[in-house]
């Protein structure tokens, strides 16, 4: 069984190895047969379709099992993107592949990482958290998992709870984190908006157009805390204290900097406060002042 990612707008989004797929495969798994026909139509296949959605799709499981029993091929899409990932797809392949069938990816467009490529966040990395709950405190529970990420969490939601979830942002990560609203990614009215949590309801509503549409919020990392503790000092400090036994302060401070990456400076304080001396004017005095 291949699982093919599909356009997630324009119909051109789509790889030349998954067309290939969809013209050769016995049969087209598809979330809205209506919707792929589109698609097929498009690019000229004829492949058989027949439905697998979210409400048929445990059921559906067993009769395209015993397909590829018969030899067939299968290839599982959705209406947009890849399936499995906030889209039906997920039980199916768990059930084939626990049938002991091989399952492909078939890699392709992705509105996460659409959205990411023209958000301009700086992050190592990111959070997919998808479509928070639909009730009001389930979803400011789900947000406040973030309050302090310091990688991008990158949200779906629906046009017609796309203010609640911006109000809820500004009221449970605070009114200054950054915001980008990407809008009908590939698709004719697409738009991309950056302003901060406290202003995003407000921008949202100015304008009817603004709230319809399918949405990729991403939130950007959360600002440094200047008052919060050093992570990287707190847990350099067993090693400090281990070496405070047979090092001088200044030398024990270089050696846990080099091993930990935490701020030399902030360890010989530590240090020295450990020995219940005040910091020297200089943090690393020479090895012949310290063997004196």
């Amino acid at each position: 069984m291949y699982v093919v990612a599909t356009p997630i707008g324009h119909l051109a989004d789509v790889t030349l190895r998954a067309l290939e797929v969809l013209r050769r495969v016995d049969v087209i798994a598809a979330e809205d047969t209506r919707h792929t026909r589109r698609l097929l139509d498009h690019h000229g296949i004829a492949t058989r379709m027949l439905a697998v959605h979210q409400h048929n799709e445990a059921r559906a499981a067993q009769p395209l099992v015993e397909r590829l029993a018969r030899g067939e091929s299968i290839a599982l899409v959705t209406d947009a993107g890849t399936p499995g990932i906030s889209d039906p797809g997920a039980r199916l392949v768990a059930a084939v592949r626990a049938a002991g069938y091989p399952v492909v990816a078939i890699p392709g467009p992705s509105a996460v990482i659409a959205a990411l490529s023209i958000a301009g966040v700086d992050s190592d990395g990111f959070v997919f958290a998808g479509f928070l709950p639909a009730r009001a405190a389930a979803r400011r529970d789900a947000l406040a998992e973030h309050r302090a990420a310091r990688r991008a969490v990158v949200l779906y939601e629906a046009p017609h709870r796309i203010v609640e979830l911006a109000a809820d942002i500004a009221s449970v990560l605070g009114p200054q984190r950054r915001l980008t609203f990407a809008r009908e990614l590939t698709k004719r009215f697409e738009s991309l908006h950056d302003c901060d949590a406290a202003d995003a309801a407000a921008w949202l509503t100015a304008d009817p157009d603004r709230t319809r549409g399918e949405f990729v919020v991403v939130v950007h990392p959360a600002a440094p805390d200047p008052a919060a503790p050093d992570a990287a000092l707190a847990a350099a400090l067993p090693l400090l204290d281990a070496l405070l036994d047979e090092l001088p302060p200044a030398r024990a401070a270089r050696v846990v900097a080099k091993l930990t990456g935490a701020k030399r400076d902030a360890l010989y304080a530590a240090a020295q406060a450990r020995r219940g001396a005040a910091p020297d004017s200089d943090p690393d005095p020479d090895d012949s002042a310290e063997t004196a």
